[in-house]
C-alpha cells in the first residue's frame, strides 16, 4: 500500500494535496459531530454552548475546506511553514545550551538552520512548497513500502528457515 500510495503522490502531487484536503474536511466533520455529542451529553450549560461553539468552527472549517480547497491548501503550507520556522529557532537555541558538545552543537545548529530554511522557503513559495512536500511524501512512502517489503520478505525467510530447522522437515517453497 505504501508503495502505490508513494507512486500516486509522485505521479500525481496535485490529487496528492487534493486528498489530504478531503481528508482534513472529513476529520472537521468528524470533530464537529464529536464535541456535538459532548455537547449534549453535559449537565451544564457553560460546557453545552463550548462544546457547541467547538463544534461550529469544526464544521465551518469543514465547509470551507471542501469549498475553497485551493485556500486550504495554501494555509496548511502557511501553517506548517510556520511550524518549520519556530522549529529551526528553537533548534538553533537548543545548541547554545549549557554544558552541550561541540559535537552535538553543531548538529543542532545544523538541523536548526536546514528546518529554518525550509520553514522560509515553504513561506515564500507555498504553493510550490506544498505540491513539493505531496512529492517529497510520495518517495517517503516508496521508501518506507519497499522497507516494509525487504523487511517482511527477510523475516519471513528467517522465520520458515528456522521452522524448518527445528522440525527437521525440507524447506516450503
Amino acid at each position: 500500500m505504501a508503495v502505490a500510495l508513494g507512486l500516486i503522490a509522485v505521479a500525481w502531487p496535485g490529487i496528492t494535496v487534493g486528498a489530504l484536503v478531503v481528508l482534513f474536511a472529513v476529520h472537521c466533520f468528524m470533530s464537529a459531530g464529536n464535541d456535538a455529542a459532548v455537547a449534549f451529553r453535559g449537565d451544564r450549560a457553560g460546557p453545552v454552548v463550548g462544546h457547541l461553539l467547538l463544534a461550529f468552527v469544526s464544521l465551518a472549517a469543514g465547509v470551507t475546506a471542501l469549498v475553497w480547497p485551493g485556500i486550504t491548501a495554501l494555509a496548511l503550507a502557511v501553517w506548517i511553514a510556520i511550524w518549520a520556522i519556530a522549529a529551526g529557532l528553537f533548534e538553533v537555541g537548543f545548541a547554545f545550551r549549557r554544558g552541550a558538545l561541540a559535537g552535538d552543537r553543531a548538529l543542532w545548529i545544523l538541523s536548526g538552520l536546514a528546518t529554518l530554511a525550509f520553514g522560509v522557503v515553504l513561506a515564500v513559495r507555498p504553493d510550490a512548497g506544498i505540491l513539493t512536500l505531496a512529492t517529497l511524501f510520495g518517495f517517503y512512502a516508496i521508501v518506507h513500502g519497499v522497507c516494509a517489503i525487504s523487511t517482511a520478505a527477510h523475516t519471513s525467510s528467517h522465520t520458515r528457515a528456522g521452522r524448518n530447522q527445528d522440525e527437521g522437515s525440507p524447506q516450503w517453497t
